[in-house]
């Protein structure tokens, strides 16, 4: 997560009595963390343990927030290359370990959530936007069970009936469109994206509420997700705050009617509203309607951020490299048939060049640059001993390019996984979506929703670069997404 303390601080100080509780806040956390320093250097004073090189910095406090926030990305490279596959920094009064490349990234991804903790990082993010009772802000046995029930539903079965629902959906959408024109590509994926996941996650009745209003809630409680919610405490009067509350509220308010219609309703429905409705702990304790609207909200908001940022970037791919999109529309029509008709599930597993650009795209854009665990107690990686009470980090951007791991690391290749590379024998050199027990539960749904939408996207238009500009990468956000995602495209004449 990079944070740019100039973009956050200036979003903040819209006012006079924000601008004091904030800098009050500051001074106390400031105080806070100089004793916090001096509490571990009297703790670690008498240790031999081998600790991560320390980045110096002579900000207090701040640290290397600022020069983070800039570039995260050329900040970790350039760590790697002085300091090695560990090393610790202090960012906002807190410090941070990375672990970059496969071996020291083991570390955390064979980890056991009592060792290196989720919820200490993640809850004051997700419990303000999904509500108390589900994620991270319960113990994480239950939490587990939870996940389970959602995967439940993930499932083959319902992927097939996906398939088609997310096909009409891009094509009711980009209707609109016309049959030329510039558009911004991130901006229609995002909206997109939020109602291919609602029809097929949600289930018909709450997808048929989708409306205007519905949408700008979604996007209030998505506005949660963000620098200032990370760093800053929740109780703070921000209006992106309260907007986010009561943007919570609402929706929960809609789900609950929902859910008690569904649950009286003589008729099942084979969707996962349907399989959480019927589903129950180990202890055979059915979950309420306030768990249920907490795990559909969390489902929707957890996958749109990177379906809709990987789809983005994986368009513009495919736009400056016009061989590979024709080749993934030839790929198509070898697949389905000539006359290109409505997709199905089993189709869309052979159209393996698609496959390999959506994975070439989820190495070079990753849509979360950083995983993130808190320390509950010392822990051991390349031979250095990471105390307890550090962020400790895995950065998928980095491990997706290091040169000592990847060949040509910054070309768009999708046809490298058709060949041994150097990366396939390091279990943790590619991990987009986790890995270990840490892994997305929503993998295989996120790749039928983008190569659907894509696979449609390519028999409807051919795509170009505006005047050859390639987005750069916005570090301004919590997942990187495009700056000024404008992509030209022209109907296509089968």
């Amino acid at each position: 997560m990079s944070v740019h303390i100039f973009e956050v601080g200036g979003s903040l100080m819209g006012n006079s009595v924000t601008s004091m509780v904030l800098v009050t806040t500051a001074f106390l956390l400031g105080v806070g963390y100089a004793f916090k320093v001096l509490f571990r250097q009297a703790q670690s004073a008498d240790k031999d343990a081998k600790l991560p090189p320390v980045i110096p910095s002579s900000i207090p406090f701040l640290g290397h927030a600022i020069a983070f926030g800039k570039s995260p990305i050329e900040f970790l490279e350039d760590a790697y290359e002085k300091y090695g596959p560990v090393f610790s920094f202090t960012m906002v009064g807190k410090t941070f370990t990375y672990l970059l490349g496969s071996d020291a990234a083991a570390l955390l991804f064979n980890s056991k959530n009592e060792e290196l903790n989720a919820e200490d990082v993640y809850s004051r993010l997700t419990t303000p936007v999904f509500g108390k009772g589900v994620a991270y802000d319960i113990p994480n046995p239950v939490f587990l069970e939870q996940k389970k029930m959602l995967k439940t539903g993930l499932n083959i079965a319902h992927f097939k009936q996906h398939v088609q629902i997310i096909e009409e959906e891009t094509k009711e959408y980009f209707a609109r469109w016309g049959d030329s024109g510039e558009r911004n590509l991130f901006e229609a994926l995002s909206e997109l994206i939020i109602l291919t996941a609602s029809h097929c996650l949600h289930g018909k009745e709450i997808r048929s509420m989708l409306d205007e209003k519905v949408a700008q809630l979604y996007a209030d409680l998505d506005g949660g997700f963000t620098h200032a919610a990370w760093l800053l405490p929740g109780w703070l009067p921000l209006p992106s705050f309260r907007r986010r509350d009561r943007a919570h509220r609402e929706i929960k308010n809609i789900f609950f009617k929902v859910i008690q219609k569904r649950r009286e309703s003589p008729q099942e429905e084979d969707d996962i509203l349907q399989t959480l409705i019927d589903a129950t702990y180990k202890d055979g304790r059915p979950l309420s309607n306030n768990e249920i609207a907490g795990m559909l909200i969390g489902l929707l908001l957890a996958g749109q951020h990177t379906s809709s940022t990987t789809s983005a970037w994986m368009g513009f791919f495919l736009a400056r490299d016009k061989a590979v999109q024709e080749r993934c529309l030839a790929e198509q029509k070898a697949v389905c048939g000539e006359a290109l008709p409505p997709l199905d599930y089993d189709q869309l597993k052979d159209l393996t060049l698609l496959d390999r650009c959506l994975k070439e795209t989820l190495r070079l854009r990753p849509p979360i640059m950083t995983m993130m665990r808190m320390a509950k107690s010392p822990q051991t990686a390349a031979g250095y001993t990471i105390p307890a009470g550090h962020q400790v980090c895995v950065s998928p951007t980095v491990n997706h390019r290091l040169q000592d791991t990847w060949m040509e690391r910054m070309e768009f290749k999708p046809d490298r996984y058709l060949h041994e590379n150097p990366a396939a024998g390091e279990k943790f050199a590619y991990v987009p979506f986790g890995a270990g027990r840490h892994r997305c539960i929503g993998e295989n749904f996120a790749y039928v929703q983008i190569k659907t939408i894509w696979s449609t996207l390519l028999r409807l238009y051919d795509f170009e670069l505006v005047n050859g500009y390639f987005p750069t990468v916005n570090y301004t956000t919590m997942i990187h997404t495009p700056n000024r995602p404008i992509i030209r495209y022209k109907r296509r004449q089968h």
